[in-house]
């Protein structure tokens, strides 16, 4: 996507994206494609059945790639009414996939324990571009929390085209410790990839990196 070159500002803001989708309409996914992450998914949702929400889900396919892997309730909302009109055209004939208008600071219209887990794959990045970031993350971050499980794909940019491979299976997990510096005591620092946080009710963890060689935006 290319739309010219706004301030980073501009990702946290509804009107960015209404203008982005209405004018670069082709499928996008932001960070890794759903085959780089399709084994973390079935590890923390195994069952195909359960409800899954995807948050600022944009144009991408990756919750059509997930259901067919299978899953049978994938429900995605976004801040643009512009993407969610498409979305509904586009999968009208599928009954596993469902797209909402809505904003993640206010996830009222469903109620707690809805969803057996919640995936996010650069909204939170957008929101903590735009005004008022820290108290809009913080909004979000308790909305989103009234649910099971959540499972962050954040981002850390760095120079790309690295070949260097990831020191440990993408499923298995490294527990944080309050400061998150266990990160960097197993993996280092490393500008060059990418980082999965997994949150739990019981225990938040960071799952290996993915080198941004893998990168596929």
């Amino acid at each position: 996507m290319t739309l010219g070159t706004p301030s980073s500002q501009a990702y946290g803001e509804p009107w960015y994206w209404d203008n982005r989708y209405a004018h670069e309409s082709a499928p996008f996914d932001w960070y890794q494609k759903y085959p780089a992450l399709a084994s973390l998914i079935h590890l923390y949702v195994p069952h195909r059945h359960e409800r899954i929400l995807v948050v600022g889900c944009g144009n991408s396919v990756f919750s059509e790639d997930m259901v067919n892997d299978g899953y049978e309730d994938v429900v995605n909302v976004d801040i643009s009414s512009v993407v969610i009109e498409a979305m509904q055209t586009k999968y009208s004939n599928c009954q596993q996939l469902k797209y909402i208008k809505l904003d993640v600071r206010d996830m009222s219209p469903f109620q707690a324990g809805s969803f057996a887990a919640v995936i996010d794959k650069g909204t939170l990045d957008s929101i903590l571009c735009g005004n008022n970031s820290r108290q809009n993350a913080t909004q979000m971050l308790g909305e989103v929390w009234s649910f099971n499980l959540a499972l962050y794909h954040a981002a850390k940019f760095g120079a790309e085209g690295s070949s260097e491979q990831p020191t440990r299976a993408l499923t298995d997990p490294i527990l944080l410790d309050e400061s998150g510096s266990s990160v960097e005591d197993v993996l280092g620092k490393n500008p060059d990839v990418h980082y999965i946080y997994v949150c739990t009710k019981a225990l938040p963890i960071i799952l290996p990196a993915i080198p941004l060689s893998s990168l596929t935006c």
